[in-house]
């Protein structure tokens, strides 16, 4: 006689609904099988949550992969010059498996209890103290990743401007006002698509986020081919006829090889371990995956992984070429942020300036994506039980952009407090809690504590402890020693 129990969680699944969808009456049924036909069953009706997904999976591939891509493409150039290029294609390639199947954890654990908000995974994990945790942890990462984006905005796009316009000393225009430009652009451009209801409806800005940076990444290729090995140095005190000069005879009058234009295979130094936190964070997308994976058209686990490896793949070969031609451009004279090593050599070439300001595009348009994560977190820890409301959803929005301006504006070193954050918090939600909430979560007469799936789980998230420390410890030593070598990969 073969007997077989089928049950379900219904308590949590009842009490964490997601209150901005809709809610159906739904019946249960315990039923016991004999010979695989059922001899008796006990009913139950209650409510279930009914997701209602109206994005497609084009649009939810651009938007996951609108929220990988961040401003740390910039800096990879400079992480391949530490590492090498094997090093860093070797290393580049563990972090994108590990972001895989750090989703396919969160997709397994949300999926055993039909919870789509990490909150609320937090919640069904360790209760209150995991819901407040990871509630925190999103907040304060993505405040940190948006005051990013704006001061790229306010330090980036006034020396934009400066160079169309061609003026060589500002005399206190407003519109070159950095402070000015900031305000602006998140009332005319971020506001807009942050008070929108459905992070679907994103879709579009995302795919033209990604072809700023599509821009960028094909202006990089084509300057490989166009800029001389060693490069010169652009200097306002030159003539023209030495600049000329310089252009016509690059590389001098011999046709030798300059050791500084040859690549590096394999590179270690002081400055290789900084790199390591910067491609540990190069595909930090996790507080947008379940909003994303709820908004999916006919959501499945199956579906909603391949949109995450899709977007972690193609946002892959575009960091694999981005660092590749950008270091082959330079080699070991390129800078920790590409585009400034650009402006080295002219400051005023169009092609590097309308990249500047696809740049400026792509990492504004990011801003709303980032948003809604934060948002939703607070709507889950300050208000759980309420119904979607117009008001409170704008409120939010508007006070969060408030103070991100006010910290963008007012706060220069506020970036350094947003490094301790994002050293703490951006391997919580990478590595740490997708997989301690795997381990909660799934029941041990499933996956016993033993199995080989829960045990890469913990040793995930030890591995999460690891960065965790590794990143502080670079901070700290930058703050000692008074450099800035690390940074951010996102």
């Amino acid at each position: 006689m073969m007997t077989r129990l089928m049950s379900l969680d219904w308590t949590h699944i009842f009490s964490h609904c997601d209150r901005e969808h809709v809610m159906h009456l739904a019946q249960m049924c315990v039923c016991v099988y004999v010979h695989g036909y059922p001899v008796s069953c006990v009913c139950f009706r209650g409510i279930l949550c009914h997701f209602e997904g109206k994005t497609s999976f084009g649009m939810s591939v651009f938007n996951l992969g609108n929220a990988i891509m961040g401003s740390g493409i910039l800096g990879l150039a400079y992480a391949m010059a530490n590492t090498g290029v094997i090093l860093f294609l070797f290393l580049l390639t563990a972090v994108a498996g590990l972001s895989s199947y750090s989703i396919h954890l969160l997709l397994k654990s949300s999926g055993v209890v039909g919870i789509r908000a990490y909150e609320q995974l937090g919640y069904r994990a360790f209760g209150t103290p995991g819901k407040m945790a990871a509630g925190i942890a999103i907040t304060l990462q993505n405040i940190g990743a948006m005051s990013s984006y704006l001061y790229i905005v306010k330090y980036e796009f006034p020396l934009v401007i400066q160079a169309f316009l061609g003026v060589d000393k500002p005399s206190g225009e407003w519109f070159l006002n950095g402070n000015y430009l900031v305000v602006i652009v998140s009332v005319c451009v971020i506001t807009p698509l942050a008070l929108m209801k459905q992070l679907g409806y994103l879709g579009y800005t995302s795919g033209f986020s990604l072809s700023c940076m599509v821009f960028f990444l094909i202006s990089v290729i084509y300057k490989k081919f166009h800029v001389p090995c060693p490069f010169v140095d652009f200097s306002y005190n030159r003539t023209v006829g030495l600049n000329v000069s310089a252009i016509a005879d690059p590389g001098g009058a011999h046709d030798e090889i300059d050791p500084a234009c040859t690549p590096r295979m394999f590179n270690i130094n002081t400055q290789t371990a900084y790199t390591i936190p910067i491609l540990a964070f190069a595909f930090v997308c996790h507080p947008e995956v379940l909003p994303i994976y709820t908004e999916l058209r006919n959501p499945t686990k199956k579906k909603m992984q391949h949109v995450s490896n899709i977007s972690i793949a193609v946002m892959y070969i575009m960091y694999f070429l981005a660092a590749l031609f950008g270091y082959l451009t330079f080699y070991g004279k390129v800078e920790a942020e590409l585009l400034h090593t650009y402006s080295r050599i002219d400051p005023y070439d169009t092609l590097i300036l309308c990249v500047r300001l696809a740049v400026l595009t792509a990492v504004t348009l990011t801003v709303p994506i980032v948003l809604f994560p934060v948002r939703r977190a607070i709507q889950q820890m300050l208000f759980p039980n309420k119904t979607f409301y117009w008001p409170r959803h704008i409120a939010i929005a508007v006070s969060l952009l408030t103070c991100i301006n006010l910290l963008v504006i007012f706060a220069p070193n506020i970036l350094g407090i947003f490094g301790v954050i994002g050293a703490t918090s951006a391997p919580c939600l990478i590595f740490i809690f997708p997989a301690v909430f795997y381990i909660r979560i799934v029941p041990k007469e499933d996956e016993p504590m033993r199995s080989t799936p829960k045990i890469l789980a913990a040793c995930f998230a030890c591995l999460g402890f690891l960065f965790m420390i590794m990143s502080l410890s670079f901070i700290i030593i930058d703050w000692t020693t008074g450099s800035s070598n690390s940074g951010s990969g996102h």
